[in-house]
């Protein structure tokens, strides 16, 4: 049986969250590579299980495009000159905007490690929706939230249609014998690609209501949604003092508030709803080790961040380093990599040995007989068949 969805997501929206608490390149590849042999490793043959190419390529073209830019718009942070630009004089208007200059290397460096943690991010999410089967996740969301979690997952699932829709309208074109891919060529089928991918996405939420996949029945708990209200808030303060504040105490409290509260409302909340489920995918010990490594990376980064260099004795300082999370671009420093952080690369992989591929499988379709078989190799001693 395959990975639960959620957990595929807990796991790397954990190492998202990771990933938003570094600058450091090193960290960042390797957390990056870390990701991809994941995916390349564990995904099965869906059409979805492809898009991780497209989320690599969005990720490159966010790191060239920044440090174009950064370029462009001047870049004189430091005093290590790399090279000058031309410079060309804007209006008063545009005050405080520079084209050309001098471009500095603490300046490039600096674009760059905010760009690669941005990139990193978007291939964490790639990542979930390369694993993370979205119709399967519609079956496990708490009875509360059906009607959120409906349109969260057909939203979720348009990009993977997108992605097999591209190549369902190439494969087609080729057979036409057109072959091209000029960036005219990808002009002409862009609208049939998006129309195609969202009716897709459309008919996948017309079928599910149709045959009353997971249709609720009762009324909601009365009073249950000033609860959620006042613990979003409260979550949502929370995290706002953890990121702009130093009072962590009173952060961290008002989140387990705000996420205990939530928890409760959607528990009462969804008391009285009986939602249909069909073959509902179980929640393992493997599950809760996959989502637990990802919460391991989040909190092992987070907590680097939290701890002072000064108050470490010198064993730990060479073991931990928290320093290393956020190397110097001005001045120049060559960035570390401390044991932990080669620790916490070792959790990104720990899905690895906790799942196993899904062997390949060979789809027969016939008029009569369209069920699905795994087809096993035939040996030397088999005869062969004999076809009337």
């Amino acid at each position: 049986m395959s990975l639960h969805p959620w957990a595929w997501w807990c796991w790397a929206i954990s190492i998202g969250i990771a990933v938003n608490a570094t600058t450091n390149p090193l960290l960042l590849l390797l957390i990056a590579t870390a990701v991809v042999v994941v995916v390349m490793l564990r995904r099965s043959d869906a059409p979805w299980a492809k898009s991780v190419r497209v989320y690599l390529m969005l990720a490159l073209f966010v790191i060239v495009m920044r440090l174009f830019f950064r370029i462009l718009l001047g870049g004189a942070q430091g005093e290590t000159v790399l090279f000058t630009l031309p410079s060309i004089p804007l209006p008063d208007w545009a005050a405080g905007i520079q084209l050309g200059g001098v471009v500095t290397a603490e300046a490039v460096l600096t674009t760059l490690y905010e760009s690669l943690r941005l990139a990193v991010m978007l291939l964490c999410i790639g990542a979930a929706n390369a694993l993370a089967n979205p119709r399967q996740a519609l079956r496990s969301v708490p009875a509360a939230l059906y009607e959120a979690s409906t349109a969260v997952v057909i939203a979720l699932s348009v990009a993977p249609q997108l992605i097999e829709s591209i190549q369902r309208v190439r494969r087609a074109r080729r057979l036409r014998g057109d072959s091209t891919t000029s960036l005219r060529s990808m002009g002409t089928i862009a609208m049939p690609v998006l129309a195609d991918a969202i009716e897709r996405s459309l008919s996948l939420a017309a079928g599910m209501e149709s045959r009353g996949f997971a249709r609720t029945s009762g009324l909601p708990t009365k009073g249950t949604l000033p609860v959620m209200l006042v613990s979003s808030m409260a979550a949502t303060l929370g995290v706002f003092l953890l990121l702009s504040t130093d009072f962590w105490q009173l952060s961290l409290g008002l989140m387990l508030l705000g996420m205990l509260g939530a928890g409760l409302g959607l528990r009462a909340a969804g008391a009285r709803l009986r939602v249909t489920t069909y073959r509902p995918h179980p929640w393992r010990s493997t599950e809760t080790l996959v989502a637990l490594s990802g919460a391991l990376v989040a909190l092992i980064v987070l907590g680097l961040g939290w701890i002072d260099p000064n108050t470490l004795s010198p064993a730990l300082l060479a073991l931990l380093d928290p320093a290393a999370l956020t190397p110097s671009t001005d001045p120049l420093v060559w960035p570390s990599v401390p044991p932990v952080m080669l620790f916490v690369v070792a959790l990104v992989l720990a899905p690895l040995p906790l799942t196993r591929p899904r062997p390949p499988a060979t789809v027969e379709s016939t008029r009569n007989d369209t069920r699905v078989r795994v087809l096993r190799p035939r040996t030397h001693a088999e005869p062969e068949p004999t076809w009337r």
